[in-house]
């Protein structure tokens, strides 16, 4: 009996505990520790396109390239210079040995002097003869033999001369030099290896005049055209400038169906770029061009959400906490992207945040 009675206590006890813990627990105000942890946000509404872009990928690329080889079949004797070094026009590159042409250009030389030689004995025959005839003391066929063997005396000569021509032209060869002034981008031999005819040994790159190389498709070549503005964002380094259409491939033959656009490079902002460097081209379409896209939902690039292989936007929700929504993106247009689907046109979206977001956060809207 005693042993019911304590059990009892026990128990009842025990309930008046949680009871006073239920009291506690009820009288802390709901939300106070809530909107003390807050996210503070700047909202902004989705914004329909008012004009049209042409979108394209590119290459930093220098305006002037050359490669620079040899009509020689030799050893390369000295390459003077590696790749980043900067050179100046006419600056010797690399020497290919020339023992043979040197050769050849010494047998030409006595070829010269003996076709000179025996043109000076012709030509005297030719006067001689010439005085005879006219004093009757030669006849017309011996004038005639007599000119033709100078005629043909001359013409060694010619030949003579333009042999050594051609050998100097093909020792000018041995000697590669700049074609302009640049910078060496590429080394392909080494000091000692046969080069062979119309093998590359180096490439210049005349970095002081860099432009943009675009593919456009053929379905929007028709809206652009020489003298357009297209802005330019560079990944690397996160860069953004404008340029302007220099240049318009009209062929698209040897390209793959793609239009090659070259774009110019403010000046100042050529700093740290280099060739090679991939680059977003927004080309923008004048208004009142209908392309059929002039209503789309536009957002910035920097309000994107990343999760995986899924792109989101946050939202607020009416408990004022975040809301990650799923989109589906399109075409990058400078620093805004297209919204095809999850968003539409005026719907407020988070543009920026203070702190760190997720799903059910609580968020203060901050007024802009």
């Amino acid at each position: 009996m005693q042993l019911k009675t304590a059990g009892t206590g026990l128990l009842i006890a025990t309930t008046l505990l949680a009871v006073i813990v239920s009291s506690c627990s009820g009288n802390k105000k709901p939300g106070k520790e809530t909107a003390a942890n807050a996210v503070s946000v700047t909202l902004a509404n989705a914004g329909k396109g008012e004009t049209d872009a042409v979108v394209a990928s590119g290459r930093v690329e220098s305006s002037q390239t050359a490669n620079i080889s040899t009509r020689l079949m030799g050893r390369i004797t000295s390459i003077n210079v590696k790749a980043g070094d900067r050179v100046s026009k006419g600056q010797l590159l690399a020497t290919i040995s020339d023992e043979d042409i040197r050769a050849k250009r010494a047998q030409s030389s006595a070829m010269i002097a003996e076709a000179e030689a025996s043109l000076a004995s012709a030509q005297k025959d030719y006067d001689r003869f010439n005085n005879l005839f006219k004093s009757q003391s030669a006849t017309a066929r011996e004038l005639d033999n007599v000119t033709l063997q100078y005629n043909a005396a001359k013409a060694r000569v010619e030949a003579a001369h333009q042999m050594r021509n051609e050998i100097n032209a093909m020792l000018s060869y041995s000697s590669l030099t700049a074609p302009f002034s640049g910078v060496v981008t590429q080394k392909l031999a080494e000091t000692g290896s046969i080069a062979n005819p119309g093998m590359t040994i180096l490439t210049i790159e005349q970095d002081a005049d860099l432009l943009v190389a675009a593919s456009v498709a053929e379905s929007d070549i028709s809206y652009i055209k020489t003298g357009d503005t297209a802005v330019l964002h560079f990944k690397s380094g996160d860069k953004t400038c404008t340029g302007k259409i220099v240049q318009l491939n009209p062929s698209s033959q040897f390209t793959g169906g793609q239009y090659i656009v070259k774009i110019s490079i403010p000046d100042d902002a050529k700093k740290d770029l280099y060739s090679g460097m991939f680059v977003n081209v927004s080309i923008p379409v004048k208004p009142g061009v209908a392309r059929g896209t002039e209503n789309k939902v536009m957002i910035p690039v920097s309000a994107i959400v990343n999760r995986d292989e899924l792109t989101g936007v946050y939202t607020v929700s009416e408990q004022n906490t975040a809301l990650l929504r799923w989109i589906r993106l399109g075409r990058q247009q400078g620093g805004m992207v297209e919204v095809l689907s999850g968003l539409s046109a005026s719907e407020s979206y988070v543009l920026q945040a203070d702190g760190k977001l997720y799903n059910g956060a609580p968020v203060q809207v901050k007024a802009r």
